[in-house]
Order: C-alpha cells, then structure tokens, then sequence
C-alpha cells in the first residue's frame, strides 16, 4: 500500500489540534495510519515565495513539507483568484466576485508552482489526494509533467450550478483542469450532480451505466463523501474538564435562562445578519421570551483584507447594539457576540449548555458546527438543531429543524419551535442525529474517498 501523499492550502497541525478546523483533525488520522506526506503553504510570506527552501518536519511516519508564498502570490492567488473570485462564486455570491486578469494568472502561476515542488517528493506508488478551490488547477499540472499516479480532488465548499459558474470568463478551462483528477469528490449530492450537470450540459460528455462520465478522452468519477466528525471524541470534550468549566460558567451565568448559540467564521456566507434579525424577530413575535432567551454568537474574524469581511463585521457589531439597546433589561442582554476564536473543548461546553444549536449558513459545503453541536448535548437533556436548508448537512441530518435561512420569520418560528420542544421530542430527535454522525465519522470519510480514488484510478 502506497503512501498517502495530502495537498492543502493550509497544513496541520499533527499534534495538539484541540483549535484545529474541521479539515485538519479529520487527515491527521488517515496520514498516521497510512504514512506519507502533507504538503501546502507554510503560512509565511518571503521574497523567495514557491521557490524557497522547503520546510520540512516529522511526526511519526508524517513527513510536513510546505513552501512559503511570495507578497505578489498571496495578492493574487490566494487574497485575489482563491478568495475574492473562486469563493464568492461557489457561494453564489457573483455580485461579490472580483473577475481580474492577474488573480486568474496568479492562481495559475502558484498552482504550477507547487506541482513543480510537489513532483520532487513523489514516490511511484504515492497516492495524491488534493484539497479544496485553491488548488483546482494541480491535477492538470501533474499531468502536464508526466505524474501518472493516482490523483483525487475534494471540494470542502459548494460547487454551483452551471447557471452560476458559467458567469466565471475561465469557466471552461477551469472545468477542463478537474477532468485531470481520477475522482473528484463534494460534500453533498447536490453539488456532485452540479457539476455532473455542466459536464453534460457545456462540456459534452457522455454517462455510463456505472455513473462515471466521459469527456475530452478521460473518464473521470465524480461522488458525495460527506465529512464527519470523531462524534465519540466531541462529545468527551463537554464532558471533559475545560468543557464542564465552560458548561458551569455559562449555567451559572444564565440562572435558568435558555441559550441558542452559533459558532461561525465571520463570512458572507454564513448568514450572519439574516440570523441576528431572526433573533430580533422572535424578541418580536414571541415576546414571552424576553429576558429569559439569549443568543450567544462565537465569530472570529477571516480573511480581514477583504473589504466585505469587515463590512459584516461592523453591520453585526451595528446590530448587536441596536437589538441590545432596543430589548435589555437591567438583569439580561439578548445578544453576546464573541470574535475571539476557542479551543474545541470550551466550545463543546458552550454547546452542552445551549438549548439551540442555531446553524443558518446562506450556503455552506457541508458545516461540522452542526456535528460538533449534536455531538456535545446531554443524552438525558439534549438541545435542538436548528439548520440551514442549503448547508451540506442538511442531507444527513433530517431530524433537525431544517429552515430557510434567507427568511427571518421562518429561523424565528422554529427558534420558537425548539424552545417549545418537549423532552421526549428533542430526545427521539437527537438519538437519531447522534446515530447518524457516530456512523459517518471523519475516519469512515477518509478511507472511502482513498479506496475510491484508488479504484477509479485503475480504470484510467
């Protein structure tokens, strides 16, 4: 068995990933079992850039390698094509996207230069595995240089339907690249069939019976692998020592009052100031709920040099006050809004503690807060998850309260529904819940996806 060879925009950590995000604690597994290589970008930027020495360290049988980015990089492919074009884009967000000529050859420059680096590292029976829209390009890149091992590319964000990204000017050579990997996996069967869709729509491919699609003399599969979580581990972090410290303040702190709470990325996408007029509104419709209701919003701010990303910073500081000045009490305040990041456990506490898990992306690939929330309640007196219609988790996890999160009334009426909720409801619904994410874990993900890119690969 060949090793493992992870390519991500952002690596690690391998030890100690307790703040780690959802992509990284669920390759640390896979690579220590496997053994290979997790290469990407060091985070640093130098005036060497993709040309620097490499940077190397081990753990085990995992060897990191990364590079460093030089200013023009990080300007134009990653700040500019990754995430002003490509992002926005894929989040349907096309008044957001930023079409400039030099992102587009940025991304293309940095995409052949990390395959240049990364061929160096390869071993004939390496099994490739690329990650996400920065690296959409590399496929084709290897390929061009004579890389013959198998290839696959998974999409942690959501891919668009081909009304949406045919507004891309590149769309058609974008597509073209991905036709280089062997397997090339989403989040959802939504957004494989998006783009199953435009392959047969602009690109004139063919279907066989076995569900793989011909075209431009390739045969590429495409398919859903949800990502998991280790729901086992989450929920011994809310009970574990720093989890219960935070599950007790927060008990202490409200006196019998009822929490929702959401954890998010400060981005455009995550419906943020729809969720907070959503509250406004059920302070509104369901005044009963004043002064025994609060909403506690955990946001660390992203990608600050986008302009848009501080703008929705300052419309919810704008909105926490005006709802808090419009609805406090002496004794009580409607809305907490945190943007300094938590380890995994404190959150899992936070979560505990919370009777409403309150999870409205605009659109989201998949979103393992939903997970992270099921995971961490209490069996005996477990909260209710209130979810975004249009995030990835969605199609698992149906015994949630499933909402348009564009609409405010409906996310207040089902806040009011979960608040509501009796015990043996909420219970019946969790047990489900909690069934499900112990069954596709992150574990399960990662072997499925490397058993089917080898497969696929063999009949390239």
């Amino acid at each position: 068995m060949g090793r493992l060879v992870v390519v991500s925009n952002r690596v690690g950590p391998l030890k100690d990933t307790g703040r780690a995000g959802g992509l990284a604690v669920a390759l640390v597994d896979v690579l220590r079992e496997r053994g290979g290589v997790w290469f990407g970008w060091s985070g640093k930027i130098s005036e060497e850039g993709t040309f620097s020495p490499l940077r190397e360290q081990s753990s085990g049988n995992v060897r990191i390698a990364t590079i460093d980015l030089s200013e023009a990089d990080y300007n134009e492919y990653y700040a500019g094509y990754a995430n002003r074009c490509l992002w926005p884009t894929m989040h349907y967000r096309l008044d957001l996207t930023d079409f400039d000529r030099k992102f587009d050859e940025g991304y293309r420059r940095v995409n052949e230069r990390f395959a240049t680096r990364l061929k160096a590292l390869l071993e004939p029976d390496d099994i490739i595995w690329v990650h996400d829209y920065h690296f959409m390009l590399l496929g084709a890149q290897l390929r061009a240089m004579g890389v013959e091992n198998p290839i696959g590319f998974f999409l942690h964000i959501p891919f668009p339907v081909p009304e949406v990204l045919t507004a891309l000017p590149n769309h058609a050579g974008m597509v073209r690249s991905l036709l280089a990997y062997d397997l090339i996996g989403f989040q959802s069967e939504r957004d494989a069939s998006a783009l199953r869709r435009y392959l047969l729509e602009e690109a004139g491919a063919s279907e066989g019976e076995d569900g793989s699609l011909s075209v431009l003399g390739r045969s590429v599969e495409l398919g859903a692998f949800p990502i998991g979580i280790d729901a086992e581990t989450f929920a011994d972090y809310a009970v574990s020592g720093e989890g219960q410290r935070n599950y007790r303040r927060l008990k202490t702190l409200l006196n019998g009052q009822i929490q929702i709470v959401g954890v998010d990325r400060i981005d455009y996408s995550k419906g943020l100031p729809e969720r907070f007029r959503a509250v406004e509104r059920l302070f509104e419709d369901y005044p009963e709920n004043r002064g025994r209701v609060s909403f506690m919003q955990v946001a660390p701010p992203s990608r600050s040099e986008v302009r848009a990303y501080a703008d929705i910073q300052r419309s919810l500081e704008g909105l926490t006050g005006r709802i808090n000045g419009r609805f406090s009490d002496i004794d009580w305040t409607p809305i907490s809004f945190l943007t300094q990041s938590l380890p995994r456990r404190a959150l899992a506490g936070i979560y505990r503690a919370s009777l409403i898990g309150l999870v409205t992306p605009l659109r989201d690939g998949m979103n393992l807060v939903a997970k992270e929330y099921v995971a961490a309640q209490d069996p005996e007196d477990p909260g209710v998850l209130v979810l975004s219609r249009f995030a990835g988790a969605a199609e698992e996890l149906r015994e949630a309260l499933i909402v348009n999160p564009y609409s405010i009334d409906a996310i207040a009426e089902a806040l009011q529904t979960g608040i509501r909720m009796p015990q043996d409801e909420r219970k019946d619904r969790w047990e489900r819940l909690y069934s499900r994410i112990t069954h596709t874990t992150a574990a399960r993900w990662s072997r499925n996806f490397v058993d089917r890119l080898t497969e696929a690969a063999a009949r390239n």
